[in-house]
Protein backbone atom coordinates (compact mmCIF):
# COMPACT_ATOMS: atom_id res chain seq x y z
CA UNK A 1 0.00 0.00 0.00
CA UNK A 2 1.46 3.25 -0.93
CA UNK A 3 1.74 5.74 1.50
CA UNK A 4 0.35 9.72 1.10
CA UNK A 5 1.59 12.66 3.78
CA UNK A 6 -1.36 15.03 3.68
CA UNK A 7 0.50 18.30 3.89
CA UNK A 8 1.58 21.32 2.25
CA UNK A 9 3.91 22.36 4.95
CA UNK A 10 7.34 21.54 3.05
CA UNK A 11 9.77 21.56 5.77
CA UNK A 12 7.59 19.03 7.76
CA UNK A 13 7.58 17.11 4.41
CA UNK A 14 10.93 17.39 3.78
CA UNK A 15 11.42 15.45 7.10
CA UNK A 16 8.93 12.58 6.49
CA UNK A 17 10.86 12.26 3.12
CA UNK A 18 13.96 11.10 4.73
CA UNK A 19 12.57 8.04 6.17
CA UNK A 20 12.03 6.95 2.46
CA UNK A 21 8.63 5.67 3.33
CA UNK A 22 6.15 8.09 1.66
CA UNK A 23 5.39 7.53 -1.85
CA UNK A 24 3.08 10.73 -2.81
CA UNK A 25 1.80 13.84 -1.23
CA UNK A 26 -2.38 15.12 -1.12
CA UNK A 27 -3.02 18.58 -0.77
CA UNK A 28 -6.84 20.52 -0.81
CA UNK A 29 -7.71 23.90 -0.84
CA UNK A 30 -7.75 24.27 3.23
CA UNK A 31 -4.57 22.48 3.73
CA UNK A 32 -2.59 25.28 1.21
CA UNK A 33 -5.12 28.00 2.77
CA UNK A 34 -3.23 27.20 6.24
CA UNK A 35 0.27 27.35 5.01
CA UNK A 36 -0.58 30.94 3.95
CA UNK A 37 1.59 30.84 0.74
CA UNK A 38 0.84 30.91 -3.02
CA UNK A 39 -0.65 27.95 -4.07
CA UNK A 40 2.04 27.26 -7.34
CA UNK A 41 5.12 28.06 -5.11
CA UNK A 42 3.81 25.33 -2.50
CA UNK A 43 2.79 22.12 -5.47
CA UNK A 44 6.59 22.85 -7.14
CA UNK A 45 7.89 22.47 -4.03
CA UNK A 46 6.24 19.62 -2.84
CA UNK A 47 7.02 18.20 -6.18
CA UNK A 48 10.84 19.05 -5.91
CA UNK A 49 10.76 17.12 -2.76
CA UNK A 50 8.62 14.47 -3.64
CA UNK A 51 9.00 12.12 -7.59
CA UNK A 52 5.41 10.34 -6.25
CA UNK A 53 1.80 11.78 -7.22
CA UNK A 54 1.00 15.03 -6.27
CA UNK A 55 -2.03 15.83 -5.63
CA UNK A 56 -3.67 19.64 -6.73
CA UNK A 57 -6.84 19.89 -6.22
CA UNK A 58 -9.10 22.82 -8.77
CA UNK A 59 -10.82 25.15 -7.00
CA UNK A 60 -13.96 26.03 -9.69
CA UNK A 61 -17.59 23.99 -9.34
CA UNK A 62 -18.59 24.34 -13.43
CA UNK A 63 -16.39 21.21 -15.89
CA UNK A 64 -15.26 23.79 -18.08
CA UNK A 65 -13.13 26.00 -15.42
CA UNK A 66 -12.22 23.05 -13.97
CA UNK A 67 -10.19 21.65 -16.95
CA UNK A 68 -8.90 25.05 -17.56
CA UNK A 69 -7.62 24.97 -13.91
CA UNK A 70 -6.59 21.15 -13.90
CA UNK A 71 -4.58 21.82 -17.34
CA UNK A 72 -2.70 25.07 -15.54
CA UNK A 73 -2.15 22.85 -12.51
CA UNK A 74 -0.44 19.68 -14.41
CA UNK A 75 2.09 22.40 -15.98
CA UNK A 76 3.52 22.86 -12.30
CA UNK A 77 5.42 19.32 -12.98
CA UNK A 78 4.77 16.05 -14.56
CA UNK A 79 3.93 13.92 -11.43
CA UNK A 80 0.64 16.27 -10.40
CA UNK A 81 -2.56 14.74 -9.73
CA UNK A 82 -5.64 17.39 -10.86
CA UNK A 83 -7.97 16.47 -7.74
CA UNK A 84 -11.45 17.45 -8.39
CA UNK A 85 -14.84 16.84 -6.36
CA UNK A 86 -17.01 14.09 -6.75
CA UNK A 87 -19.89 15.92 -8.45
CA UNK A 88 -20.94 15.65 -12.14
CA UNK A 89 -18.94 18.60 -13.14
CA UNK A 90 -16.07 17.01 -11.78
CA UNK A 91 -16.59 13.82 -13.23
CA UNK A 92 -17.15 15.28 -16.43
CA UNK A 93 -13.67 17.11 -15.80
CA UNK A 94 -11.96 13.63 -15.28
CA UNK A 95 -13.37 12.28 -18.30
CA UNK A 96 -11.63 15.21 -20.11
CA UNK A 97 -8.16 15.23 -18.17
CA UNK A 98 -8.17 10.85 -18.44
CA UNK A 99 -8.68 11.63 -22.11
CA UNK A 100 -5.80 13.77 -22.46
CA UNK A 101 -3.58 11.33 -19.99
CA UNK A 102 -3.42 13.30 -17.19
CA UNK A 103 -3.33 12.24 -13.63
CA UNK A 104 -6.63 12.86 -11.81
CA UNK A 105 -7.59 12.38 -7.88
CA UNK A 106 -11.33 12.05 -7.34
CA UNK A 107 -11.79 13.50 -3.80
CA UNK A 108 -14.91 13.68 -0.77
CA UNK A 109 -16.26 10.41 -2.03
CA UNK A 110 -18.71 8.90 0.19
CA UNK A 111 -20.82 5.43 -1.76
CA UNK A 112 -19.97 3.07 -3.91
CA UNK A 113 -21.99 4.39 -6.47
CA UNK A 114 -19.73 7.50 -6.23
CA UNK A 115 -16.84 5.37 -6.59
CA UNK A 116 -18.62 3.22 -9.34
CA UNK A 117 -18.74 6.87 -11.11
CA UNK A 118 -15.12 8.07 -10.95
CA UNK A 119 -13.80 4.68 -12.30
CA UNK A 120 -16.22 4.52 -15.04
CA UNK A 121 -14.91 8.47 -15.90
CA UNK A 122 -11.54 7.24 -16.07
CA UNK A 123 -9.97 8.51 -12.77
CA UNK A 124 -6.38 7.29 -11.33
CA UNK A 125 -7.57 7.51 -7.77
CA UNK A 126 -11.15 8.03 -5.66
CA UNK A 127 -10.71 8.97 -2.45
CA UNK A 128 -13.10 7.56 0.35
CA UNK A 129 -13.73 9.86 3.40
CA UNK A 130 -13.46 7.20 5.71
CA UNK A 131 -13.49 9.37 8.89
CA UNK A 132 -16.51 12.15 8.21
CA UNK A 133 -18.48 9.06 7.68
CA UNK A 134 -17.57 7.60 11.16
CA UNK A 135 -18.31 10.95 12.96
CA UNK A 136 -21.64 11.03 10.72
CA UNK A 137 -22.46 6.94 12.66
CA UNK A 138 -21.64 5.40 9.56
CA UNK A 139 -18.81 2.49 8.67
CA UNK A 140 -16.56 4.30 6.96
CA UNK A 141 -13.80 1.40 6.38
CA UNK A 142 -16.85 -0.72 5.41
CA UNK A 143 -16.77 1.40 2.42
CA UNK A 144 -13.51 0.62 1.29
CA UNK A 145 -14.13 -3.05 1.41
CA UNK A 146 -16.98 -2.50 -0.48
CA UNK A 147 -15.52 -0.06 -3.34
CA UNK A 148 -12.55 -2.88 -3.36
CA UNK A 149 -14.81 -5.64 -4.14
CA UNK A 150 -16.71 -3.42 -6.83
CA UNK A 151 -13.35 -2.36 -8.74
CA UNK A 152 -12.09 -6.45 -8.36
CA UNK A 153 -15.67 -7.36 -9.88
CA UNK A 154 -15.12 -5.09 -13.15
CA UNK A 155 -11.55 -4.89 -12.95
CA UNK A 156 -11.23 -1.23 -13.32
CA UNK A 157 -7.79 0.17 -12.83
CA UNK A 158 -8.90 3.35 -10.43
CA UNK A 159 -7.14 2.91 -7.17
CA UNK A 160 -8.70 3.38 -3.88
CA UNK A 161 -6.63 6.13 -1.84
CA UNK A 162 -8.14 5.70 1.66
CA UNK A 163 -8.38 9.68 3.12
CA UNK A 164 -9.85 10.87 6.28
CA UNK A 165 -7.30 8.88 8.39
CA UNK A 166 -7.21 9.56 11.77
CA UNK A 167 -5.40 6.88 13.18
CA UNK A 168 -3.17 3.63 13.27
CA UNK A 169 -6.04 1.78 13.34
CA UNK A 170 -7.49 3.46 10.55
CA UNK A 171 -4.37 2.72 8.29
CA UNK A 172 -4.09 -1.31 9.53
CA UNK A 173 -7.51 -1.63 8.13
CA UNK A 174 -7.16 -0.03 5.27
CA UNK A 175 -4.91 -1.61 4.18
CA UNK A 176 -7.05 -4.88 5.09
CA UNK A 177 -9.30 -3.77 3.07
CA UNK A 178 -7.21 -3.21 -0.10
CA UNK A 179 -6.65 0.42 -0.02
CA UNK A 180 -4.08 0.84 -2.73
CA UNK A 181 -3.02 4.28 -0.90
CA UNK A 182 -3.37 5.97 1.86
CA UNK A 183 -3.23 9.51 2.65
CA UNK A 184 -2.39 10.50 6.13
CA UNK A 185 -1.60 13.60 8.54
CA UNK A 186 2.30 13.66 9.60
CA UNK A 187 1.33 12.65 12.88
CA UNK A 188 -0.52 9.76 11.95
CA UNK A 189 2.51 8.61 9.65
CA UNK A 190 5.06 9.34 12.60
CA UNK A 191 2.61 7.33 15.25
CA UNK A 192 2.89 4.36 12.86
CA UNK A 193 6.27 3.76 13.80
CA UNK A 194 5.43 3.71 18.08
CA UNK A 195 4.13 1.14 20.08
CA UNK A 196 5.05 0.44 23.67
CA UNK A 197 6.18 -3.24 23.41
CA UNK A 198 8.34 -1.85 21.17
CA UNK A 199 9.99 0.83 23.29
CA UNK A 200 10.35 -1.68 26.27
CA UNK A 201 11.91 -4.26 24.05
CA UNK A 202 14.55 -1.90 23.03
CA UNK A 203 15.77 -0.66 26.34
CA UNK A 204 16.00 -4.22 27.41
CA UNK A 205 17.89 -4.91 24.58
CA UNK A 206 20.00 -1.48 24.96
CA UNK A 207 20.49 -2.12 29.13
CA UNK A 208 21.73 -5.84 28.81
CA UNK A 209 23.66 -4.60 25.89
CA UNK A 210 25.61 -2.61 27.89
CA UNK A 211 26.25 -5.05 30.12
CA UNK A 212 28.62 -6.86 28.51
CA UNK A 213 30.95 -3.85 27.37
CA UNK A 214 31.44 -4.76 24.33
CA UNK A 215 31.13 -2.17 20.90
CA UNK A 216 30.42 -3.46 17.68
CA UNK A 217 32.13 -0.26 15.76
Amino acid sequence: MLLFADTADTKVLAELMETGLIDGVTTNPTIIAKSGRNMFEVIKEICDLCEGPISAEVAATDAATMIKEGEKLAKIATNVVIKVPLTIDGLKATKEFSAQGLMTNVTLCFSVSQALLAAKAGATFVSPFVGRLDDQGADGMQLIHDIRAVYDNYEFDTEILAASLRNNTHVAQAAIAGADCATLPPQTFRDMFKHPLTDKGLETFLADWAKTGQSIL
